[in-house]
């Protein structure tokens, strides 16, 4: 299959319009799994971890049984049946071209602007993104997720749209789901203050959904992104809804739900976010109301921090100082050791070098700087971010 791709000159000239890159190997052996496997396969994403994309989707369209590591062989075999009932040349050329027709841009790991927090996902982290709009937002800090209701009532509509509103004109990227409700106040609301925000699609970036938001997801490509795993062409379904929850939990700073039901698509996007050991804010309502019983049920089974102002918020990520100018003597690699810190599990030193680019000996000079200003813990297995309840003062 990849080497039938690799010598179609006209596919390769559609991938670099998308992507401008000398390795397309790589690249094109990841948009090859973004159609063939759905978004979070582990076992798709436990094959690239170990194989590489190129050496992944070899073994798994081949014939040989070699030993893996990572997968089991019963879990191989069912991944295997899954995905060659894809194996399509047509349908990754499609892929390309049809991203490449609607302006979308291709991000891989280790691109540029490729989120590193999504690395947290391990094994369900997506093999590519596909981004209409500023695909820079997507590293750019601090990022927070406004989401909640799609039947939202007046109330709930109201407060995302002042939370987003006043965090997206304080410099925050406002993060959210292009849905109705909620995450449509919430974008509209950064939109309006000349802010920054980005929708995740469950479906194509060139499948405006819902139908009502057409406008909408135009005017955020315009200034922000319209971001999805899924080539375009792909419908949006139930189950890609719930995988699209992690991604949005993953890239962001910090969650913060608006107003949910008891059974809303939001808690999953919360749990999502507590999985992963990101700050998880909710938003109380009247006890009467529906729409705000699952934001009382992440007050009293997430740990959810009761968020009621847009201050409050920032305090979810230590965000107190946001829209203010960084003083004569801040030193901008601080910024890189913790931007390179996972928001789930301990990294070493030597892992936080190759992250941020610095070297290991200034990498260990600020760890001890940032230690003694509580904005870091030193566990087993090397270093994290301080959690709220751990940081001093």
């Amino acid at each position: 299959m990849i080497d039938s791709l690799t010598d179609d000159a006209g596919l390769r000239e559609s991938l670099d319009q998308v992507r401008p890159s000398e390795d397309a190997g790589e690249a094109l052996a990841r948009v090859c799994w973004s159609v063939l496997a759905e978004p979070g396969d582990g076992v798709a994403g436990a094959l690239i971890g170990e194989l590489g994309a190129l050496g992944a989707l070899r073994f798994a369209l081949g014939t040989g049984n070699a030993a893996s590591s990572e997968v089991g062989n019963r879990a191989l075999a069912d991944g295997r049946a899954r995905w060659k009932t894809r194996a399509d040349v047509r349908s990754v050329g499609d892929a390309v071209r049809g991203a490449r027709d609607v302006g979308a841009r291709l991000l891989i790991p280790g691109d540029t602007h490729w989120p590193i927090s999504l690395d947290d996902l391990g094994a369900h982290a997506p093999a590519v993104l596909w981004v209409r709009g500023d695909p820079g937002l997507l590293s750019a800090a601090p990022r927070v997720a406004i989401v909640g209701a799609r039947a939202a009532s007046g109330y709930g509509e109201m407060l995302a749209g002042d939370f987003a509103g006043e965090l997206a004109g304080g410099g925050a990227v406002v993060v959210s789901g292009g849905a109705y409700g909620i995450d449509g106040a919430a974008h509209r609301a950064a939109l309006g203050v000349g802010g920054s925000t980005i929708a995740f699609l469950a479906g194509g970036v060139d499948r405006a959904y819902p139908q009502g938001h057409q406008q909408l997801l135009r005017r955020i490509v315009e200034t922000g992104a319209v971001v999805s795993e899924v080539p375009c062409g792909t419908a949006p379904t139930k189950w890609r809804f719930l995988s699209r929850n992690r991604l949005i939990a993953a890239v962001s700073d910090a969650t913060v739900v608006v107003e949910a039901g008891w059974r809303s698509g939001s808690l999953n996007t919360a749990g999502h976010a507590a999985a992963l050991g990101r700050p998880l804010g909710a938003v109380p309502g009247p006890v009467t109301s529906a729409s705000s019983a699952g934001c009382h049920r992440l007050l009293r089974e997430y740990d959810a921090r009761c968020v009621t102002t847009t201050a409050e918020i920032r305090e979810l990520w230590g965000g107190g100082l946001i829209g203010t100018s960084p003083g004569p003597g801040a030193d901008p690699d601080r910024s890189r050791v913790l931007d390179a810190m996972s928001g789930r599990g301990a990294r070493a030193a030597l892992e936080l070098s190759r992250r941020s680019g610095l070297a290991p000996e200034r990498v260990i000079a600020l760890l001890g700087l940032l230690e003694l200003e509580g904005e870091v813990v030193r566990v087993e297995g090397g270093w994290q971010r301080a959690r709220l309840g751990q940081r001093r003062g």
